[in-house]
């Protein structure tokens, strides 16, 4: 099921893509060619860079370079946290949607990128065929746990959650459109819930304590638009058979589960780590080679935690008046880029410059402190080139919520994290660093501090109901 020519001419194309770590392309190639159809569906970059030894960054580099010469096709799942059930699948970022409804839990989400949005790749089909290219094909089960549910979702004790389900299954069939099925169960006392896996179509019959009742029952229930008839009722223990006939023109998943009684009520799911939303957008490689994939700017999608850093060059005004225009112009370009290598090489992207001054984003305050940092030692050894030292870096940095949409067709954020992030680089002095109080606790800032004197002291922003503790960090070393 392999195209030869394909495989060999698009692996070619991702070798050229970018210098890579020895056999990183090599052991790509053998996963291409001898995985089995589960392991090249939805993979998992971060569970393949620990599987093949590889960094995590560069993998992720690895399958977006791969999506964009073809190997792969790119899937943003949208996660029940509840169930790990992929409630939506979308191939472009531009489809996904701000909430979302699990069926089987019956609970509503607002999606959020550093959350239960996950990224996920699959070989393309034009490179190897798998099964799960043609869902409608597969048996039930496998369409059931192994393409609408994942298996990363887990319960505090590690459990999977597909096991967990598993376990409580009494039957599982395709509903053809206007068709029937019967589920036979040995019902003991608790509850047997119907549901279909992609509908709010369900009912819950109790199981009543007594004595097993010693005929069959036949339960017959009408499987409609999101609703089942009846959706509730009581039997006895024993066997019953449930006769669903499906009185609509779409195909179901339906299935009978046997709860015992008192259960408890159900928590968030633990999940191995994944490829987030949120760590994707701040991939540098997504932002240059995908800007197609856009966020909607009527509604914009959520991130919980993100850090913001802002930078600005103190007189650099003075700098165009004393060199000229062309001449200063290049000088920040060359700023520009030292700033951009930093970022990068701290796990952030630089979301936008505005005049002399750079916004960049980062997954940890302790990434954006690194950064700042070493921003500072980068523009200072700019300065040694000069007979003056022209360029005096101001940074700031916040962290907290804020919402992503693409405006200009770039990837931006908006809120009151930013603003205040703005605001506190504005506070600096020369050669400053300025953290707010979010930052200055968050872990490992006290370890990248330590060799540095740090002010506190409180700051009233405009725009800010409350002052801000914002702690001002110098060049001098103790």
């Amino acid at each position: 099921m392999i195209d030869e020519r394909k495989l060999e001419e698009r692996l070619g194309a991702l070798e050229a893509a970018k210098a890579w770590s020895p056999r990183v392309i090599s052991r790509l190639e053998t996963a291409l060619r001898t995985a089995d159809d589960r392991a090249l569906f939805r993979i998992n970059p971060i569970r393949f860079a620990a599987d093949k030894s590889i960094a995590e960054a560069e993998a992720i580099d690895l399958f977006l370079h791969g999506t964009l010469v073809g190997l792969f096709e790119m899937d943003w799942l949208l996660l029940c946290p509840m169930c790990s059930d992929v409630v939506e699948s979308f191939q472009s970022l531009r489809s996904l949607t701000r909430h979302y409804h699990c069926p089987l839990c019956q609970a509503d989400y607002e999606a959020a990128l550093d959350e239960y949005i996950t990224v996920t790749f699959t070989v393309s089909p034009g490179v190897r065929r798998i099964r799960y290219h043609q869902p409608e094909t597969l048996p039930v089960e496998d369409y059931a746990f192994n393409y609408k549910a994942t298996s990363e979702g887990m319960t505090p004790d590690g459990v999977p959650w597909t096991n967990v389900i598993k376990s409580v299954l009494r039957g599982l069939e395709w509903l053809e459109p206007r068709g029937s099925i019967e589920l036979t169960v040995d019902a003991t006392e608790g509850l047997l819930l119907g549901f279909d896996m992609n509908s709010d179509a369900n009912f819950g019959f109790a199981v009543v304590s007594g004595e097993t009742a010693a005929a069959e029952r036949r339960v017959p229930i009408s499987f409609g638009i999101n609703a089942c008839t009846p959706a509730q009722g009581q039997v006895a223990p024993g066997k019953v058979t449930f006769e669903v006939h499906n009185t609509t023109d779409r195909r179901a998943v339906f299935g009978i589960l046997q709860l015992p009684p008192n259960v408890p009520p159900r928590g968030m799911l633990k999940f191995a780590p994944f490829l987030s939303g949120k760590r994707l957008l701040m991939t540098q490689t997504f932002r240059d080679f995908f800007r197609s994939e856009v966020v909607k700017a009527a509604e914009g999608i959520a991130v919980r935690d993100i850090t913001f850093l802002f930078t600005d060059l103190k007189g650099s005004t003075a700098l165009y008046d004393r060199i000229g225009d062309l001449n200063a112009y290049m000088q920040v370009q060359r700023h520009f880029e030292h700033l951009l290598d930093v970022t990068v090489r701290h796990g952030g992207v630089v979301t936008k410059t505005i005049g002399d001054a750079v916004m960049a984003a980062f997954l940890t305050p302790a990434d954006a402190v690194a950064a700042a940092f070493e921003m500072r030692q980068a523009v200072e050894q700019l300065n040694r080139d000069r007979p003056q030292r022209d360029f005096v870096l101001k940074i700031g940095v916040h962290k907290g919520p804020s919402i992503a949409v693409t405006l200009n067709e770039r990837l931006d954020y908006f809120g009151q994290t930013v603003n205040i992030a703005a605001r506190v680089q504005h506070l600096a002095g020369g050669d400053e660093i300025c953290l707010t109080k979010d930052v200055y606790d968050s872990g490992g800032i006290a370890e990248i501090l330590a060799p540095y004197p740090v002010e506190q002291s409180r700051a009233e922003l405009k725009g800010v109901t409350n002052a801000v503790s914002v702690y001002r960090v110098t060049a001098r070393t103790v």
